[in-house]
């Protein structure tokens, strides 16, 4: 196979503005509170932070919805919020990237799920969660399965992001895959542990080390049993591909059978000061390049190249076509 040139990754950045990614998942509202910590707490051995300001950015599916928008898709968002201020926060940050948030239900009986993070001299020194774990109501689940089907005719592809905040579960899994299998889409999945058994059929999974072997039932003690595991959720799963994320270690694909041998892409990061939100680029730009018609090994190699960039960045962020562009002028010789 031809190898992948500039310029053809250039063409391929470009048709993302005609993709069309349909994301639906556990929305979730990061906060940061960002102040200088430069004395210990007379009531306790712990810093004082003295905070000087605060920011939010989307988290979840809501980041990934963020991180697709950014590459110019056009992104249709699905997941539920509370009927409160930070649902509210979240939406409007949303609504201003250009996501279509007709599709997230607020819902009275919970509160949006907000992460905080406390942050002095780029080091994080604690983090807040406050959220609900409960399976949202069948009938809200139900209004959400019917705005899924009524959308999924018009776009290319599926992204489904499970943080297991009560939104994705076997109920609502079984009947959205089926939906877009029915129609021929891309299908995506950032996974849970929990649900491993439910992804049955989709294109791909993008577990990182932890999720796989739990998934796989596979303990990792040595490099090889990586192998091991990625080859028995490609079999079980009977999907077209497993790449599994192993942070600085870069991300290994799976895929076409056994009697293939997986594709190994090292990490390509610069400087690493912040992995969150990194799993979030990586499915995002994976399956903008797959609903391109790119094969399935180039699509992880331009996610990786676009993990390398948002790591360099503090707080959960998202990666344009130019960084990526610039990223993989750099480190031509570097990529196989």
């Amino acid at each position: 196979m031809a190898p992948l040139t500039q310029e053809k990754l250039k063409k391929i950045l470009h048709g993302f503005s005609s993709s069309r990614i349909m994301v639906i998942g556990d929305v979730i509202l990061d906060e940061y509170i960002w102040g200088k910590a430069e004395r210990i707490s007379p009531e306790a051995p712990v810093p004082v932070v003295w905070a000087q300001r605060q920011s939010f950015m989307p988290g979840g599916a809501s980041n990934v919805a963020s991180n697709l928008a950014a590459l110019g898709a056009k992104v249709f968002l699905y997941g539920v919020v509370g009927e409160d201020r930070n649902g509210d926060v979240l939406l409007d940050l949303l609504r201003h990237k250009n996501v279509d948030c007709d599709g997230v239900i607020a819902d009275a009986a919970r509160r949006t799920t907000v992460k905080t993070r406390i942050i002095a001299a780029h080091q994080q020194m604690v983090r807040l969660d406050w959220e609900n774990t409960e399976n949202l109501h069948q009938d809200r689940m139900r209004h959400v399965i019917e705005m899924v089907e009524e959308k999924i005719p018009q776009v290319d592809g599926l992204i489904i992001e499970d943080y297991g905040k009560g939104l994705i579960g076997p109920y609502l899994l079984k009947r959205i895959i089926s939906l877009a299998k029915k129609h021929k889409k891309i299908i995506t999945v950032d996974p849970k542990i929990e649900h491993f058994g439910y992804y049955k059929g989709v294109t791909a999974l993008t577990p990182n080390e932890k999720e796989a072997s739990a998934g796989a039932g596979i303990a990792i003690k040595a490099d090889e049993d990586i192998d091991r595991i990625g080859w028995k959720l490609h079999k079980t799963l009977r999907c077209e591909g497993v790449l599994v994320t192993l942070g600085e270690k870069g991300m290994k694909l799976f895929s076409g059978g056994q009697n293939h041998t997986p594709v190994h892409i090292p990490t390509v990061a610069q400087e690493v000061f912040d992995v969150s939100g990194a799993g979030d680029t990586v499915i995002s730009v994976f399956t903008l390049a797959l609903s391109r018609g790119v094969r399935m090994v180039d699509a992880a190699k331009i996610a990786n190249v676009a993990a390398g960039v948002v790591v360099g960045k503090v707080g959960v962020a998202v990666v344009t076509k130019e960084e990526i562009l610039e990223a993989w002028e750099r480190l031509k010789g570097k990529l196989s």
